[in-house]
């Protein structure tokens, strides 16, 4: 992720419009009605209009012994005009249904926009004799990527020559995101390389939000493309050195990149060379080149003789992985293989060493693991340094050491053998996203860190110094002029400093400074006692003014999935809640990210039910603990996320009182037992193959679709889906809704409105103004849904 992405999503903070109390006001009009008081949720409005009711076609559907009726499974064939005109219907209906609620969703999309600065921009970052950059026009909705010449480095030869060619310090624009939205109505760059002798940027496109990446190649010398028949379906993409040569990867129609091809400019496609084919169904393939871009690794390719073959880096073992980087001759490899000490498996990855005609050999040598309580996420690699990630009982760390490493004759070191510098951080990071750190040859290494009360803060690590200085902060705007009652003026109480030390580790630090909200905003980190006595780290978010005990309204957030670290970083966005007394809570549930692989490996496939337990128990602790009001309970659960809270809402529909599920994998059983749909026979191994038996009855005892209860009452829902959704087809969200509505209380199931973005994919819109629209929306959904009246 670009450091620009991550400014798109969490933009600036400016003093909400509205009073902290506030009342929608329930009055009912001639085109709404209100829910029977003999509900759970209470009376709400809703309107008039009875929800859409699709067809139901018979169809019994029977494994290993069990049978069951799927009324619903003609949804799967999208083409189906009936269906198309149902979702129409659906979307008509959550109009009706949030027609009260515009007056709100204007104020909060009012409030948000005016958080933002006028234009966002990343600082500058050196590659070669380029700085690179992107920023957001101001009044558009996505970025533009530019690069100027780094006048400072150039002789005077160099600068007479730019000086002729009239580009000397010129900005160039290399690829405006915006004309292609503007062209086809959506637009998602995949990747973007620049090739080595940055004459050529190549990047994926996808304009219809399917997913089907298509390759582009403009010259940067003309600003043309290169003229080639489209290639589809690309995934992953890796210059050679002559820079003449690309690698790239192409996924089947099942999305599973399979294929690595390898293309010359000037070159008819028919002519790119088949590099590789992976047979296997349950694994993919992906390409990269090393920091110093002397190899490219699918198995390993010299990048100077690309078409000189591959070798294989070691034989494959089911769970074993392997991350190379090159440094002067040696391979350094990140591994969470067997070590020849001890030839049991390891939990974790580990550091190994060896020369680069000796990759294939038994003597590598395991340079340090990472110890107790900490674990070896990942590593980056630099001429004089390498770079680890870390965690430490679930917190982020990051260090510095310094290369070549001399490796005496020990199997093992431990890290503190090779002087490393530990990154000077705020206390309360919760999230650390890298930089692009193209440049080989720096010794600065960039970083963004925030947390859910500091706002994204970017940072350079000198290496060689070990210093560090603070590039910029995202900027904090005053107060609006109409706060009113709420006109907090938002001031930066807390400032953080790094005292200035000298020691073995930490040498000459400057006195730094950077700010956040801790003094208005409280984050807190609690452990919670999930149902098998596991504690589990849930990030709690409330404003010290508007937060009251035991009264207030919350939102519980889970994904649990794929080994996945729950982003907690700033959003100014939640202030819009926040200052208006809501709880914002994080579950970092099993089956994410958190700590070494144990984590992800304990809620997932037969141990799936443990994130279930945990998202729940995290729940129970926010109303028994006086966080947030015992019947004003929300949660959120994007993707993955979505069967997370899906699940607990059937075990547990009486904890929530709303919920909110964006593009939700909910009929999971019947998705996985259908190896033909993209991606699913790459979920065997995080969900489970309901091929076999005891896996398939595990499946069933908790799938969202399988386990709606019948004729209670449930929470009010905010579906939303996406028509082109190559990963989670559409028809999951519109069956899972039909069905709620059919088994659930009558009154209770018309405050589960469906949502379908009828042209976007996956990951939706994105654009910097199109995302406060749909927050606003969510936002005002859970309003509505908690019955709480604005003022």
């Amino acid at each position: 992720m670009s450091l620009l992405s991550r400014l798109l999503s969490n933009t600036s903070l400016k003093t909400p419009s509205l009073p902290l109390s506030f009342t929608l006001n329930p009055s009912l009009s001639s085109s709404s009605s209100s829910f029977s008081s003999k509900c759970r949720a209470g009376p709400i409005s809703v309107p008039s209009q009875l929800p859409p009711v699709p067809k139901k076609v018979p169809l019994t559907v029977s494994h290993h012994g069990h049978s069951w009726q799927d009324p619903h499974r003609w949804m799967r064939n999208v083409n189906d005009p009936e269906f198309l005109i149902h979702l129409n219907q659906e979307n008509s209906y959550a109009e009706a249904f949030m027609a009260d609620t515009q007056i709100l969703q204007r104020t909060l999309v009012t409030e948000m926009k005016n958080r933002m600065p006028s234009k966002v921009s990343t600082p500058v970052e050196r590659f070669g004799p380029w700085l690179y950059y992107e920023y957001i026009p101001e009044g558009k909705e996505y970025p533009v990527f530019c690069r100027r010449l780094e006048t400072k480095r150039l002789g005077w030869k160099e600068k007479l020559l730019s000086y002729a060619k009239a580009g000397f310090g010129r900005e160039e624009i290399l690829l405006d995101w915006n004309e292609v939205a503007e062209k086809h109505g959506y637009v998602h760059v995949g990747q973007c390389r620049i090739s080595p002798d940055h004459n050529f940027l190549a990047y994926t496109l996808d304009a219809t939000g399917s997913e089907q990446f298509m390759l582009q190649i403009k010259d940067l010398r003309n600003g043309c493309l290169v003229p080639r028949a489209p290639v589809d379906r690309v995934v992953s993409l890796a210059w050679a050195q002559d820079c003449r040569t690309l690698f790239y990867t192409i996924a089947d129609e099942n999305q599973r990149p399979n294929r690595v091809l390898c293309t010359k400019l000037g070159s008819d496609n028919a002519d790119d060379a088949l590099i590789f084919t992976e047979s296997d169904s349950s694994y993919c393939v992906d390409i990269t080149s090393t920091k110093d871009g002397k190899f490219i690794t699918v198995f390993v390719v010299d990048a100077t003789d690309p078409l000189s073959g591959l070798q294989r880096v070691h034989e494959r073992v089911p769970g074993v992985q392997y991350f190379l980087e090159h440094h002067f001759g040696f391979f350094y490899i990140l591994t969470n293989a067997p070590m020849k000490e001890n030839m049991s498996s390891s939990e974790g990855f580990y550091l190994a060493r060896c020369q680069v005609g000796d990759i294939q050999s038994a003597t590598w040598q395991n340079i340090f693991c990472a110890g107790k309580d900490t674990s070896l996420q990942d590593m980056d690699i630099f001429y004089g340094h390498l770079v680890l990630f870390l965690n430490k009982k679930g917190c982020p760390m990051m260090c510095s050491i310094d290369l070549p490493i001399k490796v005496d004759c020990k199997p093992q070191m431990r890290i503190e053998d090779l002087d490393p510098w530990f990154f000077p951080m705020p206390s309360n990071s919760c999230s650390i996203q890298p930089g692009s750190n193209l440049d080989f040859t720096n010794s600065a290494y960039r970083v963004v860190l925030s947390s859910p009360v500091m706002p994204d803060l970017i940072v350079d690590y000198e290496m060689s110094r070990r210093i560090f200085s603070i590039v910029r902060q995202e900027e904090v705007l005053g107060v609006s002029s109409n706060a009113q009652s709420c006109s907090l003026r938002y001031e930066l109480d807390a400032q953080h400093y790094i005292e200035s030390k000298e020691d073995e580790n930490n040498r000459s630090i400057d006195l730094q400074r950077w700010k956040d909200f801790s003094d208005t905003y409280c984050c807190e980190r609690k452990e919670v006692i999930s149902h098998d006595g596991v504690r589990v780290l849930l990030t709690i978010l409330y404003s010290q003014k508007a937060w009251k005990s035991g009264q207030s309204p919350g939102i519980l957030q889970g994904y649990g999935a794929y080994g996945e670290v729950l982003d907690k970083s700033w959003c100014a966005d939640r202030l819009s809640l926040l200052d208006r007394g809501w709880v914002i809570a994080f579950a970092d549930v099993r089956g994410g990210g958190g700590g070494d692989s144990s984590w992800h490996k304990s809620g997932r496939g037969l141990l799936k039910q443990n994130s279930i337990h945990d998202i729940v128990s995290c729940g129970k602790y926010l109303i028994d603990n006086g966080y947030v009001h015992r019947n004003q309970l929300s949660a959120i659960g994007v993707s993955a996320g979505g069967l997370l809270i899906g699940a607990a809402l059937n075990m547990y529909p009486d904890l929530f009182r709303a919920a909110i599920l964006k593009v939700p994998f909910l009929d999971i059983l019947n998705s996985l037992l259908d190896p033909s749909l993209p991606l699913t026979v790459l979920d065997y191994e995080e969900f489970g193959n309901p091929q076999i038996k005891s896996q398939f009855e595990y499946l069933l005892r908790y799938s969202p679709y399988e386990n709606i209860p019948q004729g209670g009452c449930y929470p009010s829902i905010l579906v939303t889906a996406s028509f082109n959704d190559s990963r989670v087809g559409v028809w999951e969200a519109a069956k899972w809704v039909a069905k709620v509505r059919d088994s659930t209380c009558s009154f209770c199931s018309r405050s589960v409105i469906l949502k379908t973005n009828m042209t976007g994919g996956h990951f939706g819109e994105g654009g910097r103004y199109i995302q406060c629209e749909e927050i606003a929306y969510e936002y005002a959904f859970l309003v509505k849904a908690m019955g709480i009246h604005i003022h």
